[in-house]
């Protein structure tokens, strides 16, 4: 499947229509193809953020790979007809290309969280047979972002994992990392926390059901109350009026 047959577009945001072996399988093409490329994950908060913020609407469709991370993503996907196979999480993501960095040889740069958190992960990756180039806290100013991609790129990773919050994480790849020539970036979000064992991740009847997100604010809900009602009652305004769009056009175009 080429690079345009595999992406659609939901909700203004591209989306590539593929499950976690077909995104491993993309991944390593890119990287041994030689030219720097990067991946994006989409959730429903993504997709809000990119409904107000045009610049970083932009930073999701300049991304090689934009996949589904949430199950809300891909059942409203499917709503529309958008035939999204499956989530690809930003954590599973990681620890697949952990998996394929043993397979192939390929170093990691771990990027993000806090240091004590970072650090915790380089250390244990590497008694995993990971190779790990370096590492360093997402804690820096974005007038420093040039001279932290610089560091990464001289390192010689293959694979850079950068684990911040958006839009900063997707301005920092696309903006920053490509241009200072890493091979791969790969956006994870919060997965160093859960991978580092300082925050649980949701059992897995949780994740099937699309319930990730309660799971997470039952651990945090001051910082995430807030967050997530909105989030998610935006989210599902955006379908309803994208929905009602999409009928009106057909109805025109009869």
């Amino acid at each position: 499947m080429s690079a345009a047959d595999r992406r659609a577009e939901f909700l203004g945001v591209p989306v590539d229509l593929l499950d976690m072996d077909g995104t491993v399988r993309a991944v390593e093409r890119l990287t041994d193809a030689g030219t720097p490329a990067a991946h994006l994950g989409v959730n429903a908060a993504n997709l809000v953020m990119a409904t107000d913020d045009a610049a970083y609407r932009s930073d999701l469709a300049a991304a090689e790979l934009v996949t589904a991370d949430g199950q809300s993503v891909v059942w409203g996907a499917r709503l529309y007809g958008i035939g999204v196979p499956a989530r690809v999480t930003g954590i599973d993501l990681m620890q697949a290309l952990l998996g394929a960095a043993l397979r192939r040889g390929w170093s990691v740069y771990l990027l993000g969280a806090r240091h004590e958190v970072v650090g915790a992960l380089a250390a244990r990756l590497p008694a995993e047979g990971v190779r790990v180039a370096g590492w360093r806290d997402g804690y820096f100013r974005m007038d420093q972002a040039d001279e932290v991609a610089a560091t990464v790129r001289e390192s010689g990773a293959t694979i850079l994992f950068v684990g911040m919050p958006s839009p900063r994480k997707e301005r920092f790849i696309i903006h920053h990392a490509r241009a200072a020539g890493i091979p791969f970036s790969v956006g994870v979000g919060g997965s160093f926390d859960v991978l580092a064992g300082e925050i649980r991740r949701a059992p897995q009847l949780m994740q099937r059901l699309g319930l990730e997100w309660l799971f997470r604010l039952v651990q945090e809900p001051r910082r995430l109350f807030t967050r997530y009602a909105v989030t998610n009652t935006r989210f599902l305004l955006l379908l309803v009026r994208g929905a009602a769009g999409r009928r009106r056009r057909r109805d025109s175009g009869r």
